[in-house]
Order: C-alpha cells, then sequence, then structure tokens
C-alpha cells in the first residue's frame, strides 16, 4: 500500500478488519468508487474468499471516531500478483446507514481528486 507507517491494518478479533489511512493519497488507493456503494482495497495477508462477508472498522485521515462497516470481499489481489500490487482484498461497502456513512464521508475528503487518473491498488 503506499501508506507511510502510520497506516495500520490489523486484526481487532477474528472477522474484523481495522484499517488505518492517515493521509489523502493513501486514501485515494484504496478507495474503489466503480464499486457500486463504494469500497475500500485493503491490504492483508489473510486469505478471503470472493462474496465474503467481512466487518471493517476505518480509521480516516485525523477522525477520533471509528466508521465501522459491514461489508463483502469483491476483489482478491493474490500474493506474487502482477506488477508487485500489493496482496488484499476489496471490499464493497454494504448498502446500508454504516455503507453509505462511509461512501460519503471518503468521498467528501477525497473531493475533486476522485476524477484523478493516478493509479490505485485496484485500477
Amino acid at each position: 500500500m503506499n501508506a507511510t507507517a502510520n497506516d495500520t491494518v490489523g486484526q481487532v478479533r477474528p472477522g474484523v478488519l481495522s484499517l488505518s489511512i492517515k493521509e489523502k493519497s493513501a486514501l485515494f488507493a484504496a478507495y474503489m468508487p466503480f464499486v457500486k456503494g463504494g469500497g475500500l482495497f485493503i491490504p492483508t495477508n489473510k486469505s478471503y474468499k470472493m462474496g465474503e462477508e467481512v466487518f471493517m472498522l476505518l480509521t480516516l485521515m485525523e477522525d477520533p471516531v471509528k466508521l465501522p462497516v459491514s461489508g463483502k470481499v469483491v476483489w482478491v489481489t493474490p500474493t506474487g500478483a502482477h506488477g508487485s500490487r500489493t496482496q488484499g482484498v476489496g471490499v464493497q461497502f454494504a448498502f446500508n446507514e454504516s455503507g453509505k456513512a462511509a461512501q460519503h464521508k471518503i468521498e467528501g475528503l477525497l473531493g475533486g481528486s476522485l476524477k484523478s487518473v493516478r493509479p490505485t491498488h485496484t485500477m
């Protein structure tokens, strides 16, 4: 992940992914606006299957409030992927209030950079 040492992914408890993104560039690289309802790429060594349900606790930028978001795996980048891509999963936000809240928060933080053609972890 093109993130700083402050950006961490870890297991809070089984089935829960904790993701902290401190920089706008890292958020841009992780966000998946092309997924209906929005989603995030989460670097992880744990293997997931397509369609698997996951629960995330997101910390975005300097906001101390963690966003609880459920979703499902819609993208998998395996170990040793072409182009030295970071191993991990893309998670589509659930179509509920927490998913909508995460999508709106991220899109508000990214603003005009959503139209950028810079490469991300997925596209």
